[in-house]
């Protein structure tokens, strides 16, 4: 009797072990496939956001007529307490090429978020300058803004854009192919794109004078000793 209970005694523990091992490899069967539901319900959740992303890549499409140009990026600095905190202030120029343009700022502790947050306030504030023939201004101008001092020319075919720096910036966001522009004074970034905008704000065509004083645009071109027959046509081929 005593060898039948060491004989018991001894393969209680082999099955215990047994049982064991099954409900050890049932539970990783379950961790196995909890996992991979997991994982399922996880792809699911990364499709939702795929879907998301889709979206947000249909309104870029929507905006690829907006030429962003980058035109400046200055580290600035905090002192507070314990030390100075660095950020980054980017000035952004963007346009559609087709007469509208403007700028923005923006500053934030990366370089990425402070491009987003200035070309963000750039599409909030863009204008739109009448072009003559679709390449160039259709008369002179100057701006200023503080210390600033710009003049910008119309110009003849193939003359190009001859200007530097942030105003080459703008003119090329704006569409224009020939202009001559002449920059006098700081060469702070920020004073000559608000010096340029001034002078793009005080242009005007012969379209929106002619409506503003109540005659036609072949009235006005004809008091430059053009005939009737020049200023007609000249007219006609005006598109703004």
């Amino acid at each position: 009797m005593a060898e039948e209970n060491n004989i018991e005694t001894t393969e209680a523990p082999a099955e215990a072990t047994e049982t064991g091992a099954e409900e050890q490899q049932g539970r990783g069967r379950g961790r196995g496939r909890g996992g991979r539901d997991g994982g399922d319900e996880r792809g699911g959740r990364g499709r939702g956001r795929g879907g998301r992303d889709d979206r947000r890549g249909k309104r870029e499409e929507e905006d690829d007529g907006i030429i962003e140009k980058l035109v400046h990026i200055n580290r600035v600095s905090k002192t507070v307490k314990g030390g100075k905190r660095f950020g980054f202030a980017a000035l952004v120029v963007v346009g559609d090429g087709q007469g509208r343009v403007g700028f923005g700022h923006g500053k934030a502790r990366e370089v990425p978020e402070a491009i987003t947050k200035a070309t963000a306030a750039a599409r909030k504030k863009m204008i739109r300058v009448p072009l003559k023939e679709g390449r160039t201004l259709h008369h002179d101008g100057n701006g200023r803004f503080g210390a600033g001092k710009v003049t910008v020319r119309t110009a003849p075919p193939g003359t190009g854009i001859i200007a530097g720096g942030p105003m080459r910036a703008v003119f090329e966001s704006l569409g224009v192919a020939d202009v001559v522009t002449k920059s006098v004074g700081t060469s702070n970034p920020y004073n000559m794109i608000r010096a340029t905008f001034d002078a793009l704000q005080d242009q005007t065509s012969p379209k929106s004078v002619a409506q503003r004083r109540g005659k036609k645009v072949a009235d006005l071109l004809g008091r430059g000793g053009a005939s009737a027959a020049e200023a007609e046509a000249e007219a006609a081929a005006i598109v703004e």
